[in-house]
């Protein structure tokens, strides 16, 4: 499975400026199998393309293929057939049970019966949320709601599975078995994992691309992202909260603690401005602020 996006530009008419905002701008993407990431801060243009690639969005030019198959509304069923997705916002009928929401959700997808109430029990169980089944789905909680969401993207067992954001409002257990279900699920599948959070990419997947201001600032492999940024990260200890608040004016600052020795920071930086920078190996996080930063 193989997604591939040439030369995409989405635009939209903004009616209170009448003007043309770009939201997509003349990007390009290969997308692999397995898991692959999209990072971006929020209206970076993620949700953009993640609907464009489900076909609720018909671009206004460039080309997308799915397999080789041409985005164009006569092989959108065929697309849509491949397709599973959990969008940001999601509302799945409130006045049913969890059971009968997703049971419902596996009729409209023309799974047979058995075969979904198996599938929905091994993805409860997965999500824990087999407790949960009998609960109405406006009872749930968001997390919940959230999990809820991603078995009904699951259920169909797609080749392409587009995942927007779906760590969010989850406790820190309930998003490493997340994680997990989605590194099990990516066998000889796609999965596109959309976040704006850095540790969980960092935790399910070795290829990525960085999105901002509709564009792609980098894609490829994660540990060549981490190396752009070596020789661009430091740390400081300084006792001055002037001599603090000076650097926060001035340089990036990922990371901020106070102890009895001081105040340590994290900076981003081209080059050392300061003889008590000290290098350090630079995280994930690191490399896409850099990236971020000077694109």
């Amino acid at each position: 499975m193989s997604i591939r996006i040439n030369d995409l530009t989405v635009t939209f008419q903004n009616r209170m400026k009448k003007n043309k905002v770009t939201a997509i701008d003349h990007a390009s993407l290969e997308i692999p199998g397995g898991i692959y990431g999209l990072l971006g801060e929020n209206g970076a243009g993620k949700t953009t393309l993640m609907r464009v690639l489900t076909t609720v969005l018909t671009p206004s030019g460039g080309e997308v293929s799915l397999d080789r198959i041409p985005y164009r509304e006569e092989n959108f069923e065929k697309i849509q057939r491949k397709i599973g997705y959990l969008p940001q916002e999601i509302d799945l009928y409130p006045g049913l049970t969890l059971q009968e929401c997703l049971e419902y959700m596996g009729d409209l997808s023309g799974i047979p019966k058995k075969e979904c109430r198996k599938r929905i029990r091994y993805y409860l169980e997965k999500t824990s949320l087999t407790e949960h089944r009998n609960k109405k789905m406006r009872q749930l909680s968001g997390g919940m709601k959230r999990r809820a969401g991603l078995i009904q993207a699951l259920l169909g067992e797609p080749e392409f599975l587009i995942v927007d954001e779906p760590t969010t409002g989850l406790d820190p257990e309930e998003r490493i078995r997340i994680r997990n279900l989605l590194v099990d699920f990516s066998e000889e599948r796609t999965v596109l994992f959309s976040t704006h959070v850095v540790e969980d990419l960092a935790a399910v997947c070795s290829q990525l691309a960085v999105m901002k201001r509709g564009k792609f600032l980098y894609s490829g492999s994660m540990k060549e992202m981490i190396h752009k940024a070596v020789g661009h990260v430091w740390t400081c200890t300084l006792e001055d909260e002037s001599e603090v608040r000076a650097l926060e004016r001035n340089y990036c600052v990922s990371s901020k603690q106070t102890s009895a020795e001081g105040v340590h920071l994290r900076l981003i930086s081209r080059k050392r401005a300061d003889e008590r920078w000290t290098p350090s190996e630079p995280t994930l996080e690191d490399a896409y602020i850099w990236i971020s930063n000077e694109t």
